[in-house]
């Protein structure tokens, strides 16, 4: 039986074979060449103390024992036509429910707005360098959906909602590091996703799925609360059995089509604010109390988060070494998100922080019904536009944000279309402009600066406006046994745009938890 240990080793060791084998043979007091394979559980960085270590969790095998590295996949069973799922978007939760509905013998059929992964990047070239939006293709829809340009983060604390390892295994399996499978916080990278999404592509492809690009829904038809055909842009109509609809927190034309056809849908919390840019060194040199990080550190990232009268605060979606990008859908909003590459090796940190909006606060758009929170959303967002005329995004520096000032300048940035110095109190509602001046406060507490350094309140550091897609401003009912929602029977409400969903990996659970609800 092999042996679990754990181990704390120095960054400058953590790379080597050799001297993790002989720290984990001087812990089960073996000699080192009795150790025939090490297999890495877990590794996270702890940068608690002065002195800043590795926690490896290992299992050690010794003499002739060697592990399975057999990876949890999908087994897949023949489809036929006569019993097919028609799933409404190609993001994580559409790709993971149809890789569980081929297991399941069922035949995915998927429909998505946008294009294949490759196509995508010249609308995405042309958001970022000519600030043109192409509200089916972009940083949303298409391809692997607003997934594939997020950074990849693959943590999640919704660890018991699924087969987490099945998920990882399965990205492994299309091309992914076999480190996702141990880090403490693992990601893939924006410049890699798209191969990954490609391949798994091909996996549904050939094991019987059907995949549909540029095509559009745009309406129902509905007999006896059932919906019996799919209606798509160009006037295709798809008849259907069952209908996973799993467009993500961006399709809002989604929502306003369950709403016409009077299929409950209702508001929920969600969360606006802004994505705030330090130098990458700024956070180093707080999170590592070090005056440079050096080669064997990995960029540092942050979490923070504080109560301000009753609204949270919190860090979202924090980019070590990574790009701000534009992530709108429509070319009269500004919405800001983040990404990095596989290397996280840019000049600059970025992160979303951001004010919970709660019902209390659209109460005074009531008159839109289920839709509120969501024009408290587009408001938002139509303001930032508003303020440059185009998705050059508004942007104030952190000291002068704090001290209610419009900055004469602003810093260099990673937003490709750029920055206009902007007092961003003329577009953020007062609640969550008060809220993140004194959660800015009360950040720059949990990161000060030491020995001169410069802690996370600096003048350094700009506010770009608005972080505002954090989540779904819609929820669309399900039951909690069926996955069905409680009038149209052969639907089901699936993922981040539902409301069931918060990031990559919870999403594909969710997808395979919705497929596996046609199991019977």
């Amino acid at each position: 039986m092999p042996h679990q240990i754990e181990i704390k080793i120095s960054p400058e060791q953590v790379a080597w074979t050799d001297a993790i084998k002989d720290i984990a043979a001087e812990e089960l007091h073996l000699p080192a060449q009795q150790i025939s394979h090490i297999k890495i559980l877990r590794k996270s960085l702890d940068a608690r103390q002065p002195q800043i270590v590795f926690l490896l969790k290992l299992e050690v095998y010794v003499g002739d024992e060697m592990p399975n590295h057999s990876l949890r996949t999908f087994a897949y069973h023949p489809v036929s036509e006569t019993k097919t799922c028609h799933i409404i978007g190609m993001g994580p939760a559409g790709i993971y429910a149809a890789f569980q509905l081929l297991e399941l013998g069922i035949k995915p059929i998927i429909l998505e707005r946008g294009k294949p992964s490759r196509e995508r990047v010249k609308d995405l070239s042309d958001l970022n360098r000519k600030r043109i939006v192409n509200p089916e293709s972009n940083y949303c829809f298409g391809e692997g959906g607003a997934g594939t340009y997020s950074d990849g983060k693959l943590y999640t604390r919704s660890t018991k909602r699924g087969d987490l390892k099945k998920v990882l295994d399965v990205l492994i399996q299309h091309g992914a590091d076999e480190r996702i499978a141990y880090e403490a916080h693992p990601h893939i990278g924006t410049n890699k996703l798209p191969r990954i999404i490609e391949n798994m592509r091909q996996s549904i492809l050939e094991q019987g799925g059907e995949i549909h690009f540029n095509t559009k829904l745009t309406g129902f038809v509905i007999e006896k609360e059932m919906i019996t055909a799919l209606q798509c842009a160009g006037g295709k109509e798809w008849p259907c059995q069952q209908v996973i609809l799993a467009t993500g927190h961006s399709a809002r034309d989604i929502f306003e089509l369950l709403h016409q056809h009077n299929i409950f849908i209702e508001a929920k919390p969600f969360a606006i604010g802004v994505r705030i840019e330090h130098p990458q060194e700024v956070i180093d040199t707080i999170q590592y109390k070090c005056s440079t990080r050096g080669e064997f550190l990995p960029p540092a990232s942050y979490n923070l988060v504080t109560q301000v009268e009753g609204h949270g605060v919190f860090s979202f979606c924090m980019c070590p070494g990574g790009v701000i990008c534009p992530a709108a859908t429509n070319d009269n909003e500004t919405v800001v998100n983040g990404w990095s590459s596989s290397q996280r090796n840019g000049p600059y940190a970025n992160s979303g922080v951001v004010v919970a909006v709660n019902e209390p606060d659209w109460a005074h758009l009531k008159q839109y019904g289920p839709m509120a929170a969501l024009e408290f959303q587009k408001r938002v967002e139509q303001k930032a536009f508003a303020a440059t005329g185009s998705i050059e995004a508004p942007a104030q520096r952190m000291e002068d944000f704090i001290q209610k000032k419009t900055s004469v300048n602003l810093p260099r940035t990673s937003y490709l279309p750029g920055i206009t110095s902007y007092d961003l109190r003329e577009i953020l509602p007062g609640f969550i402009d008060k809220s993140l001046r004194q959660a800015l406060l009360d950040f720059d507490k949990k990161m000060p600066g030491r020995n001169g350094n410069k802690g996370y309140r600096t003048n350094e550091a700009v506010l770009v406006g608005v972080e505002s897609r954090t989540s779904s401003p819609v929820r669309i009912p399900r039951s909690k046994e069926t996955y069905r929602h409680p009038q149209i029977s052969n639907l089901l409400p699936c993922g981040e745009g539902a409301g069931y969903a918060g990031g990559i990996v919870s999403a594909a659970m969710d997808g395979m938890a919705c497929a596996n609800a046609l199991k019977a």
